[in-house]
């Protein structure tokens, strides 16, 4: 029995002190208003656990709750984010769109103002070298285009056709060394050949040097040869020299068309019908 006690006493002790422990908060159910000393010492011990598990209770809480709103935050971002997208492409298709719109009414003036039947066209293709520049259209043989025929934009003179596929032609730029144009200054009337100088450029030769030609002077076409019909605007006069040797001026001569932002030309149909 002694060793029992001894062997087994700290299991006994905790049980007696349970067992008291119990018996107290029993017999003091009735009274509830007030609390014994028992009660007073467990409520003093376990008050710092409860206040720390409800402090703990109430963080994981927050944190859970931030997370939500954190996620919620994301999807509504990324939400947010697509919107704006749709937004901005609708805005860019819309701008296209009023752009495409003023440069179909510029052609179709153009159009009406040309006193010849013509083909409207939309640049498809470009084709670059060393000696050649020419551009892709999406007209040809099918839709009557012949080699030859003048090509006109809204700025004047582009040049001509000189390939034609049934769906396709392709269009020698005046710009392009190949390129030949009767020309005349539209002030002075002196006569010339609008001849391509490459990267953008042309000039003006076989005008003689008696001839009055001024930096400022709008070249257009003399309708000499049957190609391109008399008076569309070639270009403008950039610069004018008269050597003491030879009997030419050297003229430069800026386009008036734009060529790096052709879009859409119309080639002059009267040579088909001689």
């Amino acid at each position: 029995m002694k060793n029992f006690l001894i062997r087994y006493k700290r299991l006994l002790l905790t049980a007696g002190v349970l067992l008291v422990a119990f018996l107290t908060y029993a017999l003091n159910l009735r009274n509830k208003e007030h609390a014994n000393p028992v009660e007073r010492a467990v409520m003093t011990l376990t008050a710092p656990i409860a206040g720390s598990a409800a402090f703990l209770s109430g963080s994981v809480g927050d944190v859970w709750n931030n997370y939500v709103d954190l996620i919620e935050v994301r999807r509504e971002n990324i939400e947010l984010r697509r919107s704006v997208k749709r937004l901005n492409e609708r805005i860019v298709a819309n701008h296209e769109a009023v752009v495409e719109n003023q440069r179909l009414k510029a052609l179709l003036e153009l159009k009406g103002s040309v006193a010849i039947p013509s083909i409207a066209v939309s640049v498809i293709g470009e084709d670059s070298s060393a000696w050649f520049k020419t551009l892709v259209v999406d007209r040809g043989s099918n839709d009557g285009l012949v080699e030859g025929m003048p090509v006109v934009a809204v700025g004047g003179v582009v040049g001509r056709v000189i390939k034609v596929a049934p769906q396709s032609s392709r269009v020698l730029l005046l710009t392009d060394h190949a390129s030949a144009i009767a020309a005349i200054v539209q002030r002075s009337r002196a006569r010339g050949v609008v001849r391509g100088a490459g990267g953008g450029r042309c000039s003006l030769e076989f005008t003689v040097k008696d001839e009055d030609v001024k930096v400022g002077d709008s070249v257009i076409s003399s309708g000499i040869g049957g190609v391109f019909p008399k008076g569309l605007p070639i270009g403008e006069v950039t610069m004018v020299k008269k050597g003491e040797y030879g009997v030419f001026q050297t003229i430069e001569v800026r386009p008036t068309v734009n060529i790096g932002k052709l879009e859409e030309m119309l080639v002059l149909v009267r040579q088909q019908q001689q």
